[in-house]
């Protein structure tokens, strides 16, 4: 079997592989639906049945008066906090999508991301036979101009970098989220120069978000994170931003790093 035959044979079967736990994802969902809408109509009648009971209920005179919230103590308080707070990072309302795109647009292709930003171009080559589903998301949201603007909101020192919510908090997405995780370390080491998908608690949880490793990250937790391409170059970018910190008491890189654009060459 020649070389490029048995990268195909490859690929179909992590795809199959994949195809499969995605649509067990899918069926976690539509279950968790079902009880959800089981516990709001159980928690509808139970509102229902309080407010007929308040009004139909004999009259006991005036509730005593509520006790306010005290003000914090001043323990409460920060005692180093600074006296003057950093401007906000910028934020940006790109076009919000309702269903990621399918992973058959990237299957066994590699793509060359160059991400331009204020501190200079940072390239990545991403590997669309190991994870098509985030490759093809990522392909779309940086062809509509996604990322244009975006801040990279979070740093964990000598670690990785996080960037891709156009909100800058850490909870903007682009309108849906997908999974399984693809691709993840058997290991939980995520070595220098690893891209990977940004995700919450649940697997399906991914969107825009993605993080550059650029020390080395160490997560054996599972399900892990999508691994789904190699920074190339700009790692010393990623170095001298991790090096410069964060802002005292917060994940905000103490050096602002915008994304101003993201090319993407087949």
């Amino acid at each position: 079997m020649s070389p490029s035959r048995r990268e195909r044979e490859n690929a179909k079967r992590r795809y199959q592989k994949w195809e499969q736990r995605r649509a067990a994802a899918e069926k976690v969902r539509r279950e968790r639906r079902i009880v959800g809408g089981v516990l709001a109509g159980f928690l509808a009648l139970v509102l229902i049945g309080g407010i007929i009971w308040t009004q139909t209920r004999p009259d006991e005179g005036d509730p005593a008066a509520t006790p306010t919230a005290t003000d914090p103590s001043a323990t409460d308080a920060p005692t180093d906090a600074p006296t003057d707070s950093p401007a906000p990072l910028p934020t940006t309302n790109p076009q919000m999508f309702e269903a990621p795109p399918p992973p058959a647009d990237a299957l066994a292709s590699t793509w060359t991301w160059t991400i331009t930003t204020n501190l200079g171009d940072i390239v990545v080559e991403l590997d669309g036979a190991a994870a098509p589903q985030a490759v093809a998301s990522f392909n779309m949201l940086a062809g509509s101009g996604f990322y244009d603007g975006t801040a990279c909101h979070r740093l964990l020192p000598d670690t990785l970098l996080q960037c891709g919510d156009p909100t800058a908090t850490g909870s903007g997405g682009p309108g849906y989220t997908f999974g399984p995780v693809e691709n993840p370390p058997e290991d939980g080491v995520y070595p220098s120069g690893t891209v990977a998908m940004a995700r919450g608690a649940a697997e399906d949880s991914q969107g825009s978000q993605f993080f550059l490793v650029f020390g080395e990250y160490v997560n054996p937790e599972p399900p892990g994170y999508t691994v789904f391409g190699t920074v190339t170059q700009g790692l010393d970018i990623l170095q001298a931003i991790g090096a410069a910190g964060t802002l005292p008491g917060t994940e905000r890189p103490a050096e602002d790093v915008i994304i101003e654009e993201v090319k993407v060459q087949q």
